[in-house]
């Protein structure tokens, strides 16, 4: 047993001992996404009492155990991940059902951001009985509060998770984030990071920032334009290690557009599809796909008004 964390657990017994802790509930624990001191107080406390704790991996969460010098049974952790969280749910309701506190736990962060928890918290809720979240740490907001997202526009951001790994559906998707006005956070795997960059690249100059080994001792955080990433990446092999939070900065309004670029886009929009138009568009002046893009969507926005004023029924929708 680890002693590293004494200090910790009695500080824990002390600050959150004498909260009420329901037995025949689920408690959904965030759990650091590097650093073992990211745990908080009530996690510990929450963690000394369970009589069960489902999880993601026994052997990952039985290391973390050890490591906060807790000492569980074998027999008291059940394996709890994507491929057969449906039909243990039925397992942790009956142990919920008899009384017992169970805690779930994902490998790191916060169960059910892109990580099992959402179908077993489902299942246990339609039971009628308790799920109980204790917050803490996640990749996700960790990276928004530091990247400088900066929109007088758009509040708050849109979480995608993981993209398709497919080329072809992975770009379709992105075509679409491109005119969403808020940030996009992803999140991204070390071996696909340079793909993803590639993809990315088509948002010309939008400001992206690449969060790898969040709280961990190599942790590196820094943006760049999107074009630019993929250069970024390959300047160093070390760049490209480590889980990434990646956030898309709202597109950058223009005040005005160029009156060139507007002429040809119309004229490609009276002809061909929107996606069409503006990838040409964006070969033929060297604009930014996004801005063409939000610029296509303006036109097509004011032609579709332009009609319903002069009371014609319009074909875009």
């Amino acid at each position: 047993m680890s002693t590293s964390f004494a200090s910790a657990l009695n500080a824990a017994k002390e600050a959150a001992g004498a909260q009420n802790y329901p037995q025949g509930a689920l408690y959904v624990v965030a759990t650091p996404i590097g650093n073992l001191a990211d745990i908080t107080l009530r996690a510990l406390h929450v963690l000394q009492i369970a009589d069960n704790i489902a999880c993601e991996d026994t052997r990952h969460t039985q290391q973390m155990l050890r490591a906060y010098g807790l000492d569980k049974s074998g027999q008291q952790l059940l394996a709890v991940h994507q491929h057969n969280e449906a039909e243990r749910a039925s397992q942790v309701i009956e142990l919920l059902q008899q009384g017992k506190r169970v805690v779930y736990v994902s490998d790191a962060g916060t169960p059910g951001v892109s990580d099992p928890g959402a179908r077993l918290c489902a299942a246990v809720q339609a039971a009628g009985l308790r799920a109980m979240p204790l917050p803490g740490a996640s990749s996700v907001t960790t990276a928004v509060s530091v990247a400088g997202i900066v929109s007088p526009d758009a509040q708050g951001f849109l979480f995608a998770g993981f993209l398709p790994t497919k080329a072809a559906e992975r770009a379709t998707v992105i075509d679409k984030l491109a005119s969403e006005p808020r940030a996009v956070v992803l999140l991204e795997a070390p071996h696909r990071i340079l793909e993803l960059s590639q993809a990315l690249s088509v948002l010309g100059d939008r400001p992206v920032t690449l969060a790898r080994e969040i709280s961990k001792q190599f942790e590196q955080i820094t943006t760049h334009p999107a074009h630019t990433l993929v250069a970024w990446l390959e300047s160093d092999s070390q760049h490209s290690r480590g889980e990434f939070v990646v956030v898309i900065h709202p597109a950058t309004q223009t005040a005005e557009h160029d009156p060139k670029e507007q002429q040809i886009l119309q004229l490609l929009l009276a002809e061909l599809p929107m996606k069409t138009a503006v990838k040409l568009a964006a070969q033929i002046t060297g604009g930014a796909r996004n801005r063409l893009y939000e610029m296509a969507l303006a036109l097509k926005s004011g032609s579709s008004d332009s009609a319903d004023d002069s009371g014609e029924d319009s074909d875009n929708h």
